[in-house]
This record gives structure tokens, sequence and C-alpha cells, in this order.
């Protein structure tokens, strides 16, 4: 039996508070455990400045809170989406960001750092958005993370061009996220899904900037 079999037996209540477990793993440090090394563990630590330091740890810290984004999205998607095999790739990709989630807080710490604050707000908004783009139908639902994971691609590429030389760790991490990221979206958009309209993509791309302005030190 799928994991989607298995949740069509839940009540609403059931699954509202499958939700809610899986919205405190992502929220409470140490909680989520990647199921894959991190790449960073066979890179050499490099020696940060302080101001190099601090610059790794705000970009790692966009990325953590990026990652607690999908785990939003794809939860709310997961809620509402309508097909059977839509859940299940909602589930699988969701899985697969944890690893992300994991290696991102280990490498804050790792430069002394911490989360971003303002996680829980973030993951609430998005999951509402999730939910309400796997509502107005799977093939939206679907272009809808096929579009959010090709400007998180984006994004990890701009964090490549920023961190310093030799922080090959946090390298070591985003060139895999990359590498998954890219596998998301793809999959995504052959599941079924539609390219989105203009004015959507131009909002998802804003949004995004408030988020890394917002997170990058708080």
């Amino acid at each position: 039996m799928s994991t989607s079999d298995k949740r069509d037996h839940f009540s609403l209540a059931d699954r509202l508070i499958l939700q809610l477990d899986q919205a405190l793993h992502t929220l409470i440090p140490g909680s989520s455990h990647a199921q894959r090394s991190s790449p960073a563990a066979k890179a050499e630590e490099g020696e940060l400045s302080e101001a190099e330091r601090l610059l790794a740890a705000g970009l790692m810290r966009i990325n953590h809170t990026g990652e607690v984004c999908a785990q939003a999205l794809y939860q709310g998607q997961s809620l509402t989406a309508r097909l059977p095999d839509v859940r299940d790739t909602m589930n699988h990709a969701a899985a697969e960001e944890v690893d992300h989630l994991a290696w991102c807080e280990t490498r804050l710490k790792e430069l002394d750092s911490r989360p971003s604050l303002l996680n829980p707000a973030f993951y609430a908004l998005s999951f509402g958005l999730g939910a309400a783009a796997g509502a107005v139908g799977d093939k939206w639902s679907l272009g809808f993370v096929g579009e959010t994971e090709k400007q998180v691609c984006e994004h990890l590429q701009d964090h490549l061009q920023q961190l310093p030389a030799h922080d090959q760790k946090s390298r070591a991490i985003i060139q895999q996220m990359i590498i998954d990221e890219q596998k998301h979206g793809d999959s995504a958009m052959a599941a079924g899904g539609a390219d989105l309209p203009l004015p959507i993509t131009a909002g998802m791309k804003l949004m995004a900037g408030v988020m890394k302005a917002l997170t990058k030190r708080v």
C-alpha cells in the first residue's frame, strides 16, 4: 500500500495532526535528520575571516529558511492534492528536502550561527500557499513546484558566486542542493505541471526577495 493509499484512510483531523507533527520537526532545531550524508563531510574546513564567516552564515541561513518554506509548500500541496500520484510526488520531494534542511542547519552550527527567527512565519505562509495551489488543481500545483524549484536553483547559483572561494563545505552543500532541486522541478513538470502565468512568477520572485532580505540577518 502506497503512502497516498494509507493517507486516504485518515480523517481530516488525522491528516492535520500529521501536518502539525511535520511542522514541529521542521521548525525545532535538531529535529530534522538527513538520510544521506552531508556533502560537506568530505570537504575541508577553510579558514574564514570574521567577515567571510558572517557572509557564509547569512547565505546558509537564507538557504535553511528556503528549505523550511519548501517543506511547508510540499506539505500544504500534499494536503489538498487530488490525485494520489501527485501526493506521492509531493511527499517524496519533501523527504529529500529534509536532507537539505539538516545539512544547512549543521553548517550554520559550524559557522557559529543559527536559523532565522522568522522561520515559523515563513512556514505558515508557505503552507497556506501550497494548500491553495493544491486546491486550485494538480497541474497548477505541479507547475508551482516546477517554478519554485527553478527560482531556488537561480538563487543557489547566485550564492555560489557570493560565497568565499575557500568555503568548500558550504559550496559542497549548495552544489548538491542544486542537483536535487533541478530534479524535483523536472519531475513536477514531467508529471503534468503547467507553466504559470507571468504575474504569478513575478510575484513569487518578489516574495523570495523579501524572504532573503529579512532572513539574512534575522
